[in-house]
Order: structure tokens, then C-alpha cells, then sequence
């Protein structure tokens, strides 16, 4: 069964936008089910409202992209992550947040919820005013030799807050099993009711280092609601400072990895590169991370000729320099020992688990929201997908790597073929109860945000789903095997983001 045939099963919702929703019975969520665990269709987000829950798939080879809801007047539900894994952490946040169960949710222990509220599902129609147990069961390990190592949640670098506790025998790790959730911001409960103005910088703010592709992935969301679409110049700039954005982001990363395997000289030339960047975004558009930039109909900013050629001399800059620290990573056998066949991924675990961007690339899995679910301006650029198998940290340097090399080309493309008009339209009024859906390509992967409209423009709910939610536990599987001194280095490969995952 495809897709598409699975959701004609339900009774279709009127205003979703620009991909269906259908409300369907347990046996139709079963079968759901049964398709992610049988690889037909890939988990893009799991959420849940008051009574309700809503799963996003999508049908990878067909790019046909759906939400199946649920209604949960018993305020329980059959369990997604009982039988695909990728689930199960989405549903222990919904049971946190909503108090919605999972019936026959393998792992019972709380998610987000560390027992520091002052109340127990604070987004439930009905609040309980008990707290949970503070106490954490971490999963047990048996075996002769093993010893545990707890590290954070506070960190030695400026970084936010994450628990890992390491089980090894001697250096090599046997599990590693995280906490996070040290940084959730309530920003669902905080949305909810809000204006566009208002609710678009909270969504900007879910993670700070992709505030670009938050902001566009709301307005697009919002902008489907509504059925409009933004002048052209403002789908040009908007994808200007999202390349600008993963940029900064992949350079920052090239340095930050190779320093973690002790070679400071190449954080030291990428952190030059990286800076250019920012301050070329500041000084263009008023703001080094262009945050607040984008908004629902279109821009707030624009840029000029003095700006267009001060972005060029930045692509020429970094064009000029960028080939010789990739030569001399290529060839420092010190650095290749340590990144080949580290943290691998494997390839069956990528498809199982979707991760996007260069986490999911590096392991063979192609897929690209600009290119796959391609979206205006991208939809008319000439760029190429890089694709790797082997999955291990070398892999997803060299998946950064060629990404720099097609975004640079990208904000070429963009900076010849800027077109000139307006850059922001008016938005109209819903008149009624209206929903959106967007996904949108950050430096990460893949970034949803799903959300539903009052008639007067409020929100009513907006999910937000980062792409870390499915990127996280493959680090667990990466590091497997491997030295403790190796996990920083695996760590920063990921560069899971704490704070969007912890929403």
C-alpha cells in the first residue's frame, strides 16, 4: 500500500496545506505503523495535541509527503515506538508534555520531564499538580570489567547542558546512554495563542545556530495556511542568508572536528572563514545570524549593489582559500587516523531512522529537502546532492566539505539572477481555522514545522521537529566499540543540536 492509499483510508481535513491530513481509525494507524517498521515510508514527526496525535510520513520514492491524526478520547494510543524505534522519544516527550500514553511504549521513564515543574503534563486540557520523581533510571548493564563514566550535564566548553553516561570496559565503549532536556523552553506552550510577529521570533529562537531555516520554515508554514506566496526577490534572499547560514555552520564544524582529533591549525583557518561569513551577514544584512530576517510574507530586509558585491568577495575569498585546507586535511595521516572508520553509522540504521542532512548523506541516504521537496528558489538552481556510504566521521567531513563547495555556488546563482520587486506582501486574514506544514533544508537536515491557524492569524498550535530528534540516538550507535577518547570527535561530527531537540 502507498502513501497516498493509506490516507484515503481516513477522512481527509479540509484545510491542510500543502500536504493532506487525514483522521483516521486505530486499525488505518496500525497499518501506519506497520509501514514505517516495514520500510515502506520514513517518520518525519510525531506530535500530539489536547486529545489527538498526528504522525508525518513521507513515501521516500514517490516524495509524497502525508499526516495521519489519531483522536485519543482515552487519552491513550497504539505505540509507534514499540515497533520503529525512531519513535519512541517523540512519544515519551508527548506522554511529558500532554499526558497522552503510548500503549505498549517499551521505555516508560520520562523524556523532557525532569521532574522540576511545577506541575505534570503542562500542556494536558487538565494539568496534574503533582510533579514526577526527580529519579532516573539509567537502563542497567551487566557484565565482568565494565565500568561507568557520568559526564555533564555541564560541560567544559560553552555549550549547552547534556548528560552522558558512558558504560566501557577498559577505553572501549560497551553503551552510551544521554539525558538531555536540560534546555527546554516551553516554546509549543509559549506559540500557542501568540501573533505571527511574536510567534515567528520564538520559532527563530529554537536554535540558535539555524535561526535562518527556523524562520523560513514558519513563514513557509504560515504562507500555506494562508494559501500565498512571496515576491520573488524575497525567496532570493531568503535562500541567501540560508546558504550564508549552513556555510558559517559547515565551516565552523570542519574546524571545531578536526581540532577535537588535536590539528588546532585547521580550526584556526576555518574560524577566519567562518567569522568572514558572519561579518559579511552583519554588515549586509544588519545582523550576524540574520535572525528576525524572514518573516510570513516575505522579508525585512533587503540587499544592495554595494551588498551584492561584498558577498561576492567573500565567495571569492573563501573559494581562494577553501581548496588548500581541504588538501591538508586529505593528506595529514594524522588526522585521517583518526576519523576513518570512526563513529560509523551504518547504512541500515540511516534508513530506519531518516536522520537528515549530513548525518543521513554521509550513510547513504539521499535525501534533501531543496531538492527532493524542492521549494522556491531551489526548485530553479542548478546544485548536486553529495552522497557518501561509509558513515564513519571522515564521511561526514567530506559531506560538509562538498556542501560548502555547492552552496558557494549556490549564493552565485542567487547573487546573478537576484530579481528585482517587492519584498514583502500583505498577508490576508484566515476567516477561519486554517493549517500549514512546511519543510525546510537547515545545515542540519531537514527542519518541520507544523502548525494551525485561528481565523484572526493567532496560533492555535505549532509543532516544531529539529532534525537532531532522529540524529541523537545514532550517536548512541556510533560510538558503540569505539574509545571514550574518541567521543568528542564523534560528537562534534554530529553536532546534534541540544536546544532544538529540547523544545
Amino acid at each position: 500500500m502507498g502513501l497516498d492509499e493509506l490516507l484515503r483510508q481516513g477522512e481527509l481535513a479540509s484545510s491542510p496545506c500543502p500536504w493532506p491530513r487525514a483522521v483516521v481509525g486505530v486499525a488505518t494507524w496500525n497499518e501506519a505503523i506497520a509501514g514505517l517498521a516495514g520500510a515502506d515510508w520514513e517518520l518525519l514527526g510525531l506530535w500530539g495535541e489536547a486529545d489527538r496525535v498526528h504522525m508525518a510520513l513521507l513515501d521516500a520514492p514517490k516524495t509524497v509527503v502525508g499526516i495521519v491524526t489519531l483522536d485519543c478520547p482515552t487519552r491513550r494510543y497504539p505505540s509507534v515506538g514499540l515497533h520503529h524505534p525512531p519513535a519512541l522519544r517523540l512519544e515519551r516527550t508527548i506522554r511529558d508534555l500532554r499526558g497522552l500514553e503510548p500503549q505498549g511504549l517499551p521505555d516508560p521513564r520520562a523524556w523532557l520531564d525532569h521532574g522540576n515543574w511545577d506541575l505534570r503534563h503542562p500542556l494536558a486540557a487538565k494539568p496534574e499538580p503533582t510533579p514526577i520523581d526527580k529519579t532516573y533510571a539509567f537502563l542497567p548493564v551487566e557484565g565482568d570489567g565494565l565500568h561507568q563514566i557520568p559526564v555533564g550535564p555541564v560541560h567544559a566548553g560553552i555549550i549547552e547542558p547534556g548528560h552522558f553516561r558512558f558504560t566501557a570496559n577498559g577505553e572501549t565503549v560497551v553503551r552510551l546512554e544521554p539525558r538531555l532536556g536540560y534546555v527546554h523552553k516551553g516554546i509549543e506552550g509559549l506559540i500557542a495563542g501568540a501573533n505571527l510577529a511574536k510567534a515567528g521570533k520564538l520559532a527563530a529562537r529554537a536554535s540558535g545556530d539555524s535561526t535562518v531555516a527556523y524562520g523560513l520554515a514558519f513563514a513557509r508554514a504560515v504562507e500555506a495556511a494562508l494559501g500565498v506566496e512571496v515576491p520573488l526577490r524575497a525567496h532570493h534572499l531568503r535562500a541567501l542568508m540560508a546558504e550564508l547560514e549552513r556555510l558559517a555552520n559547515h565551516l565552523g564544524d570542519f574546524g571545531a572536528i578536526c581540532n577535537d582529533a588535536s590539528f588546532a591549525l585547521m580550526l584556526a583557518h576555518c574560524g577566519v572563514l567562518r567569522e568572514k561569513v558572519l561579518r559579511g551577514a552583519g554588515n549586509v544584512f544588519g545582523h550576524r545570524l540574520m535572525r528576525d530576517l524572514i518573516l510570513p510574507g516575505g522579508v525585512a530586509t533587503d540587499i544592495n549593489q554595494g551588498g551584492i558585491q561584498a558577498i561576492r568577495s567573500l565567495v571569492s575569498d573563501i573559494q581562494a582559500r577553501f581548496p588548500a585546507l581541504v588538501e591538508l586535511y586529505d593528506n595529514t595521516a594524522s588526522l585521517q587516523d583518526r576519523t576513518v572508520t570512526t563513529g560509523t553509522v551504518k547504512a541500515d540504521l540511516a534508513r530506519q531512522y531518516a536522520p537528515g542532512g549530513f548525518i543521513g548523506r554521509a550513510s547513504g541516504r539521499a535525501f534533501d529537502a531543496r531538492k527532493h521537496l524542492a521549494y522556491a528558489p531551489y526548485d530553479k538552481l542548478a546544485f548536486e546532492i553529495p552522497v557518501l556510504e561509509a558513515g564513519d566521521v571522515n564521511a561526514r567531513v567530506w559531506i560538509r566539505l562538498r556542501e560548502i563547495e555547492q552552496s558557494l555556488g549556490l549564493v552565485t546563482q542567487l547573487l546573478e539572477r537576484m530579481p528585482q520587486g517587492e519584498l514583502r506582501i500583505d498577508l490576508p486574514m484566515a476567516g477561519e481555522v486554517r493549517e500549514g506544514m512546511a519543510l525546510v533544508e537547515g545545515f542540519r537536515g531537514d527542519i518541520l514545522v507544523w502548525l494551525r491557524l485561528n481565523a484572526d492569524n493567532s496560533i492555535a498550535h505549532c509543532h516544531l521537529r529539529d532534525p537532531s530528534w532522529f540524529q541523537w540516538p545514532l550517536l548512541e550507535a556510533a560510538i558503540q566499540d569505539n574509545i571514550v577518547a574518541d567521543f568528542p570527535l564523534c560528537n562534534k561530527s554530529f553536532n546534534c543540536s541540544y536546544s532544538g531537540h529540547d523544545l
